[in-house]
This record gives C-alpha cells, sequence and structure tokens, in this order.
C-alpha cells in the first residue's frame, strides 16, 4: 500500500481536532499529515510503526508524533476491544505569539523533540491516556487548557523513549518509508516460515549482503534478531492464552524448542515457563 496524505479539518469551534477509536483496525492506513498528534490507545496487542521504528505494544500505548511523520494506524490488526483517542494540531499551533509565554516554555521544548517522535510509558502513560478519554466530554475551552496540562506533564516526565523518526523532507525519504513497510508486511505474512533473507531482500529488489546492511542500519537490528523478536511477541501471546511452551514454541514459527528457549530468554530477560506462570499468578 502507497504512503497516503492525510488532509485535516479541526473541530468546529476549536484549534485541533479529536477522534474517538475510528475502527480502522482492518485497514492498513500508512499516512502522514501536517498536523502533530498525541495517540492514546488500549487494546490486548497491537504494532506501534512510526516512521523508522516499529515495535509492538500490550495493553496500551501513548505516542506524540511530529508533522510529516507516516506511521500506521495503531489499531491495526487488532481483533479484540479497542479505544482510542488521536488529537491533531496545527502544525505552527504554537507560532501563533504562544511560544511567546515563558510559561509554556516546557512545553515548546517537548514539541520541539517531538518533531522525531516520542512515545510514553508507566504512570505518565496511564494518567495521560486516562485524561485523554475524558476530553472529549469537556466544553471547547476546558478541552484547550486540559490538553496543555496534559502536554505540560509529558513536557516534565522521564518515562519516555525517543523514536528517532524522519519526517518527510525528500523523495528519497518517501521512498525509503516504502520500503521499510514492505519489509515489515513481509515479516507479518511470513514470520512462521523459515527466515528467507534472499526471499525478502529480492522483494525490496536489493542484494543480500546490501539488505542485510540496510537493514541493520535502519533498524539496529539483523533481519533475524527483528524476525525473532516478531515471533518471541506472538509466543507471548499464545502463552498469556494459556497454552503450553511447546505450542508457543511450533506455532510462533520457531522449529526447535531449546533454541526457542534461548532467543525467548534474550528477548525478555526471563525463560517462557517462567513468563507464563509468572502471568497466571498476576491475573488470578
Amino acid at each position: 500500500m502507497k504512503l497516503q496524505y492525510e488532509s485535516i479539518t479541526p473541530d468546529s469551534g476549536s484549534s485541533f481536532k479529536i477522534l474517538l477509536t475510528p475502527n480502522l483496525n482492518e485497514i492498513f492506513y500508512w499516512h502522514f499529515h501536517a498536523e502533530i498528534e498525541i495517540v492514546y490507545v488500549e487494546a490486548e496487542k497491537g504494532i506501534r510503526h512510526i516512521g523508522e521504528h516499529i515495535s509492538t505494544y500490550e495493553g496500551s500505548d501513548l505516542a506524540l508524533i511530529g508533522s510529516y511523520i507516516p506511521h500506521l494506524n495503531f489499531d491495526y490488526g487488532v481483533k479484540t476491544r479497542v479505544e482510542t483517542v488521536v488529537v491533531q494540531l496545527r502544525e505552527h499551533f504554537f507560532q501563533n505569539g504562544l511560544d511567546t509565554f515563558p510559561e509554556l516554555h516546557e512545553i515548546i521544548i517537548l514539541f520541539e523533540r517531538a518533531k522525531t517522535g516520542i512515545a510514553f510509558t508507566g504512570n505518565t502513560k496511564v494518567i495521560a491516556g486516562n485524561r485523554l478519554k475524558k476530553l472529549s466530554s469537556l466544553n471547547k475551552f476546558s478541552q484547550f487548557f486540559e490538553l496543555l496540562s496534559i502536554f505540560q506533564l509529558l513536557a516534565n516526565s522521564k518515562e519516555y523513549i525517543p523514536l528517532k523518526a524522519r519526517p518527510l523532507t525528500s523523495k528519497s525519504i518517501i521512498k525509503d518509508q516504502e520500503r521499510i513497510l514492505q519489509i515489515y508486511k513481509f515479516v507479518d505474512e511470513n514470520f512462521k516460515e523459515i527466515i528467507n533473507t534472499k526471499s525478502i531482500a529480492s522483494k525490496v529488489n536489493l542484494s543480500v549482503p546490501a539488505f542485510c546492511r540496510y537493514f541493520k542500519k535502519t533498524t539496529k537490528l539483523t533481519y533475524t534478531d527483528f524476525v525473532n523478536q516478531y515471533r518471541i511477541t506472538y509466543a507471548k501471546k499464545i502463552l498469556l492464552q494459556g497454552k503450553n511452551v511447546s505450542e508457543a514454541c511450533f506455532n510462533s514459527g520457531f522449529e526447535n524448542l531449546s533454541y526457542f528457549n534461548r532467543v525467548f530468554k534474550k528477548v525478555t530477560g526471563e525463560s517462557p515457563s517462567i513468563f507464563k506462570k509468572r502471568s497466571a499468578e498476576q491475573h488470578k
């Protein structure tokens, strides 16, 4: 699917737009827009794909995405209940005099950092997420000041991950984004099969050595490590459904139980049996 540009109009009587659970989970919506976006999603498991950054989330996710950064809808592929709040602000939201207010200094710095994307974790994610869910119930005046207050919370938080995503500035970057998208879709559709670097390299018109260099530079992982991380995320879901370790191993694409155990511990820091036991105790 090609990268799509989204044109956004603020809500009536407002300087930003609020979207509640747009139900795009069946649509692979790889898109970008001029607006800055904060998105909070609650779902059992989903994909966070922002620019070159690709990972999965479990339970919930909160991200602040700068202008012109391509991203996938956070509810894509989610088969269970999902709740999403998306707020989209004009690209120059703080450049109409607001940037001169010293009280907003920390928020201005936050938005500078958000130009390459930020994901928030821990209590920050929980508190901000709950407040974002209530935003649409407020009147327009209260929405504006509540949103500023949420941004102040994020600006002062240490619970965040810089995503280092590049905004679109040239045709070469657009081509690069479409290439990484092709790779992701291939992994999503083939992670249960034997890892075949030659197949994916051919699909994106690169030699195997060129593909390996490109993928390592882009993701900081080898292709094999990336596929295995994807498999482990899927295996965790199987274990959480009450399946045994062998089922999780072979249903997620691994062919060897001892290798599965080693990779699982390398990725998660614990063995699959301990993960399964700990998760079961937490849900009693």
